[in-house]
């Protein structure tokens, strides 16, 4: 079609990637297709192109429904084919729209109501729209289920199901992944008839043109480590730094803040619009360095990044081949590098298991490792007092706070009352020069005084209110009349039990 190859050379593609060379054709045939490639290979231009070349010569009249579904795991993946079908339909009458959660979807809704022909989401803002009425999948022909592998990862597997729930029987099932676990395989058998199979490369291999090399540091070193490799490569203008956690991915981009290092960080926790600035300014060139978590391993695609940075290894080996797939994309030559402490050996033996190869180690390492077993389970608390303690850079120590003094406190033996208050010290207190305060807070602070040597009694009751009041009442009256009444009044009222005078009082009333 003249007008996809016209919008194709515009973007400067002379020739086809493997995957784009075998899967095209069988998606404009129409066929059910299963592939497997490795991330950066052209994925989204071998199904995206000949879906669109099938919308455009059967177009439909009035209002448009959606035609063509394309699910993906995360949001960042979600725009990237957005952008894509907007790049390669730009001179074609195909209208396309993106959904997803994290932000406001009054805007989604009035996109969607206007009418669209392709429709990019993510399975929760999908069905949760479904759910609502705003949208309906009875007439979709192509369904994409991108980043298959992912989807299992995340935990997304159900609310695909609820998706199929919603789609027509007939229909072109196109699923795609880098790797390709038991689950997917069974997955395809259920969704896909007969499909045709495209294996570019062997599965979860990783590509050649990635120098891969590997540090092995521990982990308090990991930081510095970090800080000297850029240093040392002023040609790495561009770095992915990929973290564990979330949590970490917020203390390495502070960590190279204060180091003069412009970096931000982007994860689950942050708000959409603060990831999608994030990412703006990474592919601007405005900051040198993006700290992320796995969740951005399948959402970005800059081209020309200089190096990926593994901070900390995956705990699932083929999350690496996704993490260093986002360097060396389409042909271009890429950098990897790994740190590893001796906690990380078992990932690092997966993944070159994985791989088939071995990491290349670097032998010229400042920050040697020499913590050579296993640390210590932390609870979360020792946890994070350990990652404060590291915050500190080279050359600075860490101000250890001084303990509070300890309180003496005297036990009371069994039986004895609580002393009074000593209002000798509460005058002192009182008699100290006190900033100006309003009426209000004066009045406050005159209770909280009043109040202090009854702090912690509990309220006394009626019968030992009464009590009080007439032992008090006795103490007026001169001692002969006292004596007369102690025997009935005080005796009576404090030494006998609430229990037998309530006894007493129903014996009466009988």
């Amino acid at each position: 079609m003249p007008q996809l190859l016209d919008a194709v050379q515009q973007l400067g593609y002379t020739q086809p990637t493997p995957i784009q060379q075998q899967a095209i054709r069988p998606v404009l045939e129409k066929k059910d297709l299963i592939g497997c490639a490795q991330t950066g290979t052209g994925k989204t231009a071998a199904f995206a192109i000949p879906i669109l070349q099938n919308l455009a010569k059967s177009p439909v009249k009035g209002h448009r429904p959606i035609r063509a579904l394309v699910l993906t795991p995360t949001r960042e993946l979600a725009l990237q084919i957005k952008e894509s079908f907007d790049d390669y339909g730009r001179f074609l009458p195909v209208r396309n729209t993106v959904i997803f959660g994290g932000v406001g979807q009054a805007p989604q809704v009035e996109a969607l109501s206007r009418g669209v022909d392709v429709l990019v989401a993510t399975p929760g803002r999908l069905n949760d729209l479904c759910s609502q009425g705003y949208v309906k999948l009875e007439r979709v022909e192509y369904f994409v289920l991108d980043e298959a592998d992912r989807m299992l990862d995340m935990g997304f597997i159900q609310d695909v199901r609820k998706v199929l729930a919603h789609l027509p029987q007939k229909r072109q099932t196109l699923l795609f992944s880098a790797t390709m676990p038991d689950e997917i395989d069974r997955l395809a058998k259920q969704i896909l008839h007969n499909p045709v199979r495209v294996e570019v490369t062997p599965v979860s291999t990783t590509v050649d043109a990635i120098r891969q090399r590997l540090y092995r540091v521990d982990k308090p070193n990991k930081r510095r480590l970090l800080l000297k490799l850029l240093d040392d490569h002023p040609e790495y203008d561009s770095v992915l730094v990929f973290t564990r956690t979330k949590h970490g991915a917020d203390r390495v981009a502070k960590e190279l803040g204060r180091a003069g290092v412009e970096a931000m960080a982007i994860h689950g926790n942050k708000s959409q619009t603060a990831r999608q600035k994030a990412l703006g300014l990474f592919k601007q060139g405005e900051i040198r360095v993006l700290v992320a978590t796995d969740i951005a391993a399948r959402g970005i695609d800059i081209s020309g990044l200089s190096c990926v940075v593994n901070y900390e290894l995956p705990d699932v080996p083929e999350t690496y081949v996704h993490r260093i797939g986002r360097t060396g994309r389409a042909g271009r030559t890429g950098e990897a590098v790994s740190f590893c402490n001796f906690d990380e050996q078992e990932n690092l033996r997966d993944i070159e298991k994985l791989i088939g190869k071995k990491l290349e180690l670097v032998e010229e390492n400042p920050w040697p490792m020499e913590i050579l077993q296993p640390s210590p389970r932390q609870t979360r608390g020792q946890r994070a007092s350990m990652e404060r303690r590291q915050e500190t850079l080279p050359g600075e120590k860490a101000q250890k706070a001084e303990p509070l003094p300890a309180l003496k406190q005297e036990k009371r033996p069994a039986g004895a009352k609580k002393p009074k208050a000593d209002n000798k010290a509460k005058k002192e207190l009182c008699a100290e020069k006190k900033p100006s305060v309003s009426r209000s807070q004066a009045q406050q602070e005159r209770k909280k005084e009043r109040f202090a040597g009854t702090a912690g009694t509990k309220k006394k009751t009626k019968t030992q209110r009464s009590a009080s009041t007439r032992t008090h009442s006795l103490a007026q009256k001169p001692p002969e009349i006292a004596a007369v009444h102690q025997g009935y009044s005080a005796a009576y009222w404090m030494e006998s039990l609430p229990g037998e005078r309530r006894n007493q009082k129903k014996t009466k009333k009988r």
